[in-house]
């Protein structure tokens, strides 16, 4: 798969799921998409559901200009803040090498990279690890734990993760969410969904005290085999934080395109 065909089959199952998820928290959530821009935005608590993302291939720096600038007005507009998801394998030359400058002028500031990433990987073999047990979330109690650590993972406040996923029956039936458990204490959370042919991994975290343990890339494990299993699906898709980046391609990722994710400036 060429680098362009990769960031455009990682744009659609971003697009594909977060529309899923940002309408199970909200069904009259802002879910548009325009020429070029694509937005996902449930304007909750929980960052990761408030999301744009470009979506045209070739952008030259003048349409690049034009999309920034559209979707930081779009931004302004939301009561909550959010990120824009940029695929830089999307960009033409000149627009990857004037992101920076671009950005700047349209009000947007870089939060933090990541990285897309791919594989025809399924089915792998069922995970154990010594230290774990693993847990399918069914019940609000495991929904919220796993709300719990995301918010922990990643800095935010605990209602907020809550705000994200409270309530969802899609996380209880439709998604294959786990926790990996140590000594009956959730420490590790993961899951897949379905999205165009492809299982598309999710929300996995690691509580801050128990990492660097091999936990993360367990439960990522257990939710693909699962998944794999209920479905039949053999290709895989993330996009990973740089926490995550080099734990996937153990699993059997690719990585593809570079992505960079933009908050509006303070």
């Amino acid at each position: 798969m060429t680098d362009l065909a990769a960031a455009e089959e990682s744009v659609a199952q971003l697009c594909t799921v977060w529309r899923a998820m940002v309408l199970d928290r909200d069904a009259d959530a802002d879910v548009r998409d325009l020429p070029g821009v694509a937005v996902r935005w449930a304007d909750c608590r929980f960052a990761f559901w408030n999301a744009i993302t470009l979506t045209e291939a070739g952008a030259d720096r003048e349409l690049l200009e034009k999309r920034l600038s559209q979707a930081a007005d779009i931004m302004r507009a939301k009561n909550r803040p959010g990120f824009l998801w940029l695929f830089e394998d999307l960009l033409a030359d000149d627009a990857r090498a004037a992101l920076d400058e671009v950005a700047q002028r349209a009000g947007l500031v870089h939060a933090f990279p990541g990285t897309g990433m791919a594989g025809d990987l399924l089915p792998i073999p069922e995970p154990h690890h010594p230290d774990l047990t693993f847990e399918r979330v069914s019940t609000e109690d495991q929904l919220t734990a796993y709300a719990d650590l995301n918010s922990r993972a990643y800095g935010f406040d605990l209602a907020d993760g809550r705000d994200g996923l409270a309530g969802s029956a899609l996380w209880k039936k439709e998604v294959y969410a786990y926790l990996a458990l140590r000594d009956g204490v959730p420490v590790a959370c993961a899951a897949t969904v379905e999205a165009e042919g492809r299982l598309f991994v999710v929300l996995v975290a690691t509580d801050p005290d128990h990492q660097r343990r091999g936990y993360g890339e367990a439960v990522t494990r257990k939710a693909l085999y699962e998944g794999a299993r209920a479905t039949g699906l053999t290709r895989a898709t993330l996009h990973a934080t740089v926490a995550g980046t080099p734990v996937y391609p153990r699993i059997g990722f690719e990585p593809n395109s570079p992505m960079h994710f933009y908050g509006l400036k303070g």
